[in-house]
């Protein structure tokens, strides 16, 4: 099956997946600003707490993350999807293992949430971990 696009979509679906990346990377760090003010909430003292628990840190981190997992998600699959139009083919390369290696890392993440809120510290630091090596 050949799929046949515009070229003016060409064009400017080769400049929508670095867009959505450099978004993705900026919103990466700020949930990583969120996720530290977060776990740092459950070490200060009572009054700075109570100012700091009025910011919702941790509602905004698990927020951004989500929306995090869905960017990726959908740039990975975009970013593969113009490549194949384009050419025909997608290139096994670096940018694509990559891409398709932080996808993965982010839903691995993602998915230790769960006994991250049971408490479970080997879940907390392995998220941890992870977001460092997928930023």
């Amino acid at each position: 099956m050949d799929i046949a696009l515009p070229d003016s979509i060409k064009v400017y679906s080769n400049f929508l997946h670095p867009i959505a990346m450099w978004g993705l990377f900026f919103m990466t760090l700020y949930a990583g600003y969120l996720g530290v003010q977060s776990r740092r909430l459950r070490s200060v003292d009572k009054e700075t707490r109570r100012a700091m628990a009025k910011k919702k840190f941790g509602d905004r981190h698990y927020r951004y993350g989500s929306i995090l997992l869905a960017i990726m998600v959908i740039g990975n699959t975009e970013g593969m999807a113009v490549t194949y139009w384009n050419n025909g083919k997608l290139f096994v390369d670096d940018h694509l293992l990559a891409g398709l290696a932080m996808t993965t890392l982010i839903a691995i993440a993602a998915s230790l949430v769960p006994p991250m809120r049971r408490g479970k510290d080997w879940a907390r630091y392995s998220h941890i971990a992870l977001s460092i090596i997928i930023v």
